[in-house]
């Protein structure tokens, strides 16, 4: 059984089709980079999976349920997390309680604003995730003063608080400097791999994409134009056509401009 699969998932804004009957099945443990131009539809299909966008048509089976209706929560209780393009962070407070919030959100649904969050277990918890996500250098420094990849590192730790089975990424890298970016990814997906989650990242960067996917999806029109192994897809004719041939001049754009993460 999968673990996750889109059945026909459909997605129109009045005229447009943002997203255009995805099939897609998803096996644990896989890693999967997701390409195409802005507005092919990866925002969108993965909006969809996490309960933010409601589809028009089509469902989706986590852990063969169907989970169309639920809501972000509801899916996140289930497994399945997700970090964004811009950190969801607490600008004002430090890594540290950003860290405890998390996890204390994760142990309750809703927890009553009174707990107290400095509990022993939850500190540990806490600590152990600094140091797989080798954040210890900002432990206790204000989040709105930390480096984008460090608010990108502490988006993506706090997201696998919920201990997910499947986490979704939207583009960890994006912001982040040519000479930091592997270094960041190394890190991510050191400490994911070690937890055993799928995880599914939508990706610009073709060199990031090579490195990292053992699977990757091209979107192109809201459809998916291929879909194997990093070798086969990223060398198909029409997603060099569509897909790389920009990409790659925008990847060109940011790396001029990119400042140190």
């Amino acid at each position: 059984m999968p673990l996750l699969e889109t059945r026909e998932l459909t997605k129109t804004f009045g005229n447009v089709t943002a997203a255009d009957r995805i099939n897609v099945s998803i096996d644990e443990r896989e890693v999967i980079g997701v390409i195409g131009a802005n507005g092919a539809g990866k925002t969108t299909f993965v909006n969809m999976v996490t309960g933010y966008l409601k589809p028009s048509a089509g469902s989706i089976l986590y852990r063969g349920v169907d989970i169309t209706a639920l809501t972000p929560r509801q899916v996140t209780r289930r497994g399945i997390c997700r970090s964004f393009q811009v950190p969801q962070v607490f600008m004002s407070m430090s890594l540290f309680d950003n860290l405890l919030v998390a996890l204390g959100a994760a142990e309750q649904a809703r927890p009553p604003f009174w707990r107290p969050l400095r509990l022993r277990h939850l500190l540990d918890a806490a600590e152990e995730i600094v140091a797989r996500y080798d954040l210890s250098a900002y432990h206790d420094q204000q989040v709105s003063l930390l480096p984008q990849g460090v608010r990108k590192l502490l988006d993506i730790a706090m997201a696998m608080a919920h201990r997910p089975r499947l986490i979704l990424l939207d583009e960890p890298t994006s912001g982040v400097s040519v000479q930091e970016k592997f270094g960041i990814m190394e890190v991510v997906m050191g400490a994911l791999r070690d937890t055993g989650v799928t995880v599914l990242f939508i990706e610009h960067d073709m060199e990031i994409i090579e490195r990292f996917g053992s699977r990757v999806m091209a979107f192109a029109e809201g459809r998916i134009l291929a879909d194997g192994a990093p070798s086969q897809v990223l060398a198909d004719e029409q997603v060099r056509r569509y897909v790389i041939g920009e990409e790659l001049h925008r990847s060109t754009r940011s790396d001029r401009g990119a400042g140190h993460a």
